[in-house]
């Protein structure tokens, strides 16, 4: 019961995504970048109701975790640990409550899963983002690209 139920959840919010996306490319249009962004929004949105049912993946290599991103200068000089910090110790943390060790006690597996499907989601909104990033440098569009590169970096990368 509890399948169907989350299914029923995942279509709802489907529709309503898919709803909403298309008054917006109505109001704004399909090229503008608000567009664009609202539709990543509602890809991690989407992405987010879909957890209970599935993860989505990784490639093989972001799911290795190299020496460097664990301890060294450049951990402490990305902020990493300030990073984790800001995401535990304000309501960031509601963002996303399935990557916490209490959410799962005894039960390290499926913290690591959902991380691993957190940062999935971030690197497929991140690769969603690209051809509209392509599409605005065919149109010299530069304060776009600058503003998207923003978003991608703090928005995407970081938290991969």
């Amino acid at each position: 019961m509890k399948r169907l139920r989350d299914v029923f959840i995942l279509l709802t919010a489907a529709v309503a995504f898919g709803v909403s996306l298309t008054l917006f490319r109505r109001a704004v249009g399909f090229t503008s970048p608000w567009f664009a962004l609202v539709a990543m929004f509602c890809f991690l949105g989407l992405v987010a109701f879909a957890r209970p049912l599935f993860l989505l993946g990784l490639p093989c290599w972001l799911r290795e975790v190299r020496v460097w991103e664990v301890r060294g200068r450049l951990y402490r000089v990305l902020g990493v640990p300030v990073f984790g910090e800001l995401l535990r110790r304000t309501p960031l943390r509601y963002l996303q409550p399935l990557v916490y060790l209490r959410r799962y006690p005894g039960d390290p597996t499926k913290v690591q899963a959902q991380i691993e499907g957190a940062e999935a989601a971030h690197f497929w909104a991140a690769a969603l983002i690209i051809p509209y990033m392509v599409f605005a440098c065919v149109q010299s569009w530069w304060g776009v690209i600058f503003w998207f590169l923003v978003v991608q970096v703090v928005g995407n990368v970081y938290p991969i």
